[in-house]
C-alpha cells in the first residue's frame, strides 16, 4: 500500500520571484484551520459566490464606491450616486432596486462617510456633494468657500460630528459640526512630526490618524474655542501610506499599503504605536511589480463571514486577500469571456442581511455567498498547488478527500482534476480528472494511480471549477 505522506496545500498563496523555491498558488480557495481533532486540521474551503440583486446600466455603470448609512446602502456607478432599497413582497421574499440621487463626476474611486444625517461623498482632487434625505434640496454640492481654501479635497472621514478631510497642501480641514456644506478656512490643521506629504485620513478608537507619505501622526478632539483638533505628542509611526483608497480597519486595529522610506509597497498594520508587516515576501514581490498607478490607485475591502475574517486588496489586475483568523493569505480571480481577471468586485458593504458589492465590469450589484458557486453564472476557477512536497520516489496514488456526494441539479457529477510540474510550477502537464460524488455519493474517493516515479522537487495541482460546494480536507500521498 505503501507509506502514507500528507500533502500540504493550506499553506495559501505564495509564489515566489522564484519559481523553484515556491509556486503556490491558491486561487478561490481559502485555508481553514479546524478548531477540533478531526480528519486533517488545516483545509480549504471555496470562496463565495456572486447572485445579482438589481443593475443601474451599462458598462459605463462601472462602480467606484459604496457606503452605508443608517443600515441603507448607497453606490456610486458611473457618474451617479443610487440608494439601493430593499422590498418585502407578500410572499416575504425580498427584491431590490435602485434610485438615482444625484450626478458625482468623473471615474477614479470615490471617498465617502457620513454624520448619520448627511452623506458626503468626495471625488479626490475634486467636487464634494452632501445628501441628506431630510433636506428640502437633499443632493447638493459644496460650494463653500473655505471647503477648498486649504487646497483641493483628497479623502474625507468623519469624527465628534466633523467630517475632516485631507487637502493636496499638507492640511486636513474640518467642517462645522454636524453641518458638511459648512466649512471656514481657518478650521485646519497640519502634521507636524515629519514635513511629509498628507495622503488620507483614517478614523480609529475614535482618534483621527493622519496617513503621510512616510509617517503617521494621531489627533484627539480637545475641544476649545478654535480648532479642536491636537496632535498626542510623541506618537509618530514611521510608515506611510502609499495607496489612500487602502486604508481599512481591522482586528481593533487598521491596515494600508505602505512603507517606510525608500522601501518597496507592502500591507501594513498598526498594532499599539508601531506598524507590522502583515504581508509575505510572496505579497511583498506582487506588489512590488505593480507600477505606480496601479499601487496609487488600490484599494481594500472587508467582510466575515463563518467564522472568518477577510481583507482584500486589489492592486492593479491583482486582488489579495488576508485572513485575520488563520493569518494566512489567497488570490481571487474571476472569469470573464473564458479569462481570467482580477476579482470584479469593486466595493463592499454589509446591509440588509447580506454581503453586497459593486462591480468592475457594469452596474450590477449583487451579493456575496458562501452558498453560491458560480458569479453571475459564470464559473469560479480554483486552483491550489501544493509545495515541492517530495524528494524523488515511486507514488503509488494521491488521494484528494474532498466533501463527496456534493452534486446536484447545476452539476450533477462534479470532478476535480490533478497535474504536475517539474519545473517549478511554470508549466504543468499529465492532467487526470476524478469524480468526486454524485447526489448523496458520499462515499466516492477521488484517487489518481498510475503516476509512476516522482523526480526531484515535484509540484501537484489541483484545479475545481463545478458549481457544488468546494472543500478538500486532505492530500495524501502514497509512496511505495
Amino acid at each position: 500500500m505503501g507509506t502514507p505522506v500528507n500533502i500540504p496545500i493550506a499553506n495559501g498563496y505564495y509564489i515566489s520571484e522564484s519559481l523553484p523555491i515556491s509556486s503556490q498558488e491558491c486561487t478561490n480557495w481559502y485555508p481553514n484551520i479546524v478548531q477540533t481533532q478531526g480528519l486533517n486540521q488545516e483545509t480549504l474551503l471555496g470562496t463565495p459566490g456572486l447572485n445579482q440583486l438589481t443593475t443601474t446600466g451599462a458598462v459605463q455603470e462601472i462602480n467606484r464606491g459604496a457606503h452605508v448609512k443608517n443600515g441603507i446602502p448607497y453606490f456610486v456607478n458611473g457618474t451617479t450616486l443610487y440608494r439601493l432599497d430593499r422590498t418585502i413582497n407578500p410572499d416575504l421574499s425580498e427584491s431590490f432596486s435602485t434610485v438615482a440621487l444625484g450626478t458625482i463626476p468623473g471615474t477614479g474611486g470615490v471617498s465617502m462617510a457620513d454624520n448619520g444625517t448627511q452623506l458626503m461623498i468626495l471625488v479626490p482632487g475634486g467636487d464634494g456633494f452632501i445628501y441628506n434625505e431630510d433636506a428640502g434640496t437633499p443632493f447638493q454640492q459644496i460650494t463653500a468657500p473655505g471647503f477648498t481654501a486649504n487646497g483641493n479635497p483628497q479623502y474625507v472621514v468623519f469624527i465628534d460630528s466633523y467630517f475632516a478631510v485631507t487637502t493636496d497642501t499638507k492640511k486636513f480641514i474640518i467642517s462645522s459640526s454636524n453641518d458638511g456644506l459648512s466649512w471656514n478656512a481657518l478650521d485646519f490643521g497640519t502634521a507636524e512630526a515629519d514635513p511629509d506629504t498628507i495622503v488620507a485620513p483614517f478614523v480609529f478608537s475614535n482618534q483621527l490618524f493622519i496617513l503621510g507619505s512616510e509617517t503617521i501622526e494621531v489627533f484627539q478632539n480637545l475641544g476649545g474655542a478654535f480648532f479642536p483638533f491636537q496632535r498626542v505628542n510623541g506618537f509618530v509611526v514611521p510608515k506611510g501610506l502609499f495607496a489612500p483608497l487602502s486604508v481599512i480597519g481591522a482586528s481593533n486595529s487598521f491596515m494600508f499599503i505602505g512603507g517606510g522610506t525608500d522601501e518597496s509597497p507592502a500591507v501594513w498594520q498598526l498594532v499599539g504605536s508601531n506598524a507590522v508587516k502583515v504581508s509575505n515576501t510572496a505579497i511583498d514581490f506582487a506588489l512590488s511589480q505593480a507600477s505606480d498607478s496601479d499601487i496609487d490607485s488600490a484599494f481594500s475591502w472587508s467582510y466575515s463571514q463563518k467564522g472568518a475574517y477577510f481583507i482584500a486588496f486589489t492592486v492593479g489586475d491583482r486582488t489579495f486577500v488576508f485572513d485575520t483568523v488563520t493569518s494566512r493569505w489567497h488570490e481571487r480571480k474571476s472569469r470573464l469571456n473564458n479569462i481570467d481577471t482580477r476579482f470584479r468586485v469593486n466595493s463592499l458593504v454589509s446591509a440588509y442581511g447580506r454581503v453586497l458589492v459593486g462591480d468592475l465590469v457594469d452596474g450590477r450589484i449583487g451579493e456575496m455567498d458562501s452558498d453560491i458557486y458560480m458569479e453571475y453564472g459564470e464559473v469560479i476557477r480554483r486552483v491550489v498547488t501544493s509545495p515541492n512536497f517530495f524528494g524523488g520516489g515511486r507514488v503509488a496514488k494521491v488521494e484528494v478527500i474532498c466533501e463527496s456526494g456534493v452534486g446536484n441539479s447545476d452539476r450533477a457529477n462534479p470532478v476535480i482534476s490533478m497535474d504536475v510540474s517539474d519545473d517549478g510550477g511554470r508549466t504543468f502537464e499529465y492532467e487526470k480528472i476524478r469524480a468526486i460524488g454524485k447526489i448523496g455519493e458520499y462515499g466516492r474517493r477521488a484517487i489518481f494511480r498510475k503516476l509512476g516515479r516522482f523526480p526531484m522537487n515535484r509540484m501537484v495541482r489541483f484545479k475545481f471549477s463545478d458549481p457544488v460546494k468546494p472543500v478538500i480536507i486532505k492530500v495524501e500521498a502514497s509512496i511505495a
